[in-house]
């Protein structure tokens, strides 16, 4: 029986790229395999066909052979490919579909690179609030991996040096069949260097680096808030095999302040006022990050009254202008009374109780309510 044209039983034109035979074989591979057509004889026949196809088409100088002279310019022996009838082929098809994924390539085909990128980091760094606003300079020490120079980095003891890995070949790669599916996964003994070691050097036990400590300066930009990281290029752990290093991530921490707490842009703190300034009024000094500054607290201030200075917070790394400075009152209550002092407030408490709904409007208002609720 005279065979098909290979461009036919794949369903492709003479002139088809490499990816559309690919994609046409592997439409047909899934759709003919024995196994899932277990009720159809011909089902593997036409599996067989498509196979045979693929392994003439997909070679460019078998291609161009039978592209010349048909069927009579390439070897017929080729036809069956290796492996089992059938399964090798299905195998194949899906190795392609798993190695696009993961970036590995057919088998033969060299294998996936084994040139990776290093690792980013991460340091936590606590930093003042006046530091923060202001921004500063620091100096900080990390752990980082660098090359052993006993060995120069090539893990191997002095006076030897690697072989390429048994058991991948040096692809850094192995295959595993699992039924029908091919899957390439990173090889044990190597690791995915594709070199193995078989003296170790003493110093980085084959690894071919080795930990150590650095000094990096690390510039903080005014403003910066808890929470900010400051990224430094190629501080990070170095790559394998040649490639790039990580990056390191410093994140930005604040300490606890003695009397501001900060909100985005803005501060806040507590500003007690005696019992007499509270009640007559008067000026006070309020501490701000940019010195002292004076403000003036009117008659009757209550407790929770809050006051806002304009411009005196902090101007963020991404705002335009300053944050405000927002003083909450706390009306303090005098302490260590003299017995002179406490006959004064026992006078002026007598004396406000002659007409307690002008001088203590809030506190007469409450025990009305009291009242009512008690009465209800």
């Amino acid at each position: 029986m005279a065979k098909r044209d290979y461009y036919e039983v794949l369903g492709v034109n003479r002139d088809a790229s490499d990816d559309e035979i690919k994609k046409a074989y592997r439409r047909l591979a899934m759709k003919h395999h024995p196994d899932r057509n277990p009720d159809n004889p011909k089902a593997e026949e036409h599996f067989k066909e498509a196979k045979e196809a693929y392994e003439i088409l997909s070679e460019a100088q078998k291609r161009q052979a039978y592209d010349q002279f048909g069927h009579a310019g390439v070897d017929p022996s080729m036809g069956g490919g290796q492996g089992g009838p059938g399964m090798g082929g299905f195998s194949d098809a899906f190795s392609d579909i798993f190695g696009d994924i993961f970036g590995g390539g057919r088998a033969g085909g060299g294998g996936r690179s084994n040139v990776y990128r290093g690792a980013d980091l991460r340091y936590n760094l606590e930093i003042t609030l006046e530091e923060a606003a202001r921004g500063t300079e620091t100096r900080i020490r990390i752990p980082t991996m660098a090359e052993c120079e006993a060995c120069s980095g090539s893990g191997a003891k002095k006076g030897t040096s690697p072989s390429t890995c048994p058991t991948c070949g040096g692809h850094g790669q192995v295959r595993m069949q699992q039924g029908f599916f091919s899957i390439q996964q990173t090889c044990p003994k190597c690791h995915g260097t594709g070199r193995y070691v078989a003296d170790p050097c003493g110093s980085c036990h084959g690894a071919g680096r080795v930990k150590q400590h650095k000094t990096l300066s690390v510039k903080i930009p005014a403003g910066v808030d808890e929470g900010d990281r400051i990224r430094l290029s190629s501080e990070g752990e170095p790559g394998v095999n040649g490639g790039p290093s990580g990056d390191l991530y410093v994140q930005i921490h604040l300490k606890p302040h003695a009397v501001f707490q900060r909100d985005h842009d803005d501060l806040h703190c507590e500003m007690p006022v005696s019992f007499t300034n509270a009640a007559l009024g008067g000026e006070i000094e309020i501490p701000t990050l940019d010195g002292v500054a004076k403000l003036k607290v009117p008659a009757e201030t209550q407790t929770g009254k809050v006051f806002r200075l304009r411009g005196k917070g902090i101007k963020g790394v991404r705002s335009i202008g300053h944050g405000d400075l927002l003083c909450h009152v706390v009306v303090e209550t005098p302490v260590n009374l003299t017995d002179r002092q406490k006959e004064l407030l026992r006078d002026f408490e007598a004396e406000s109780q002659k007409n307690a709904t002008h001088h203590n409007p809030r506190a007469q208002s409450w025990m009305d309510r009291v009242k009512e609720f008690f009465a209800g």
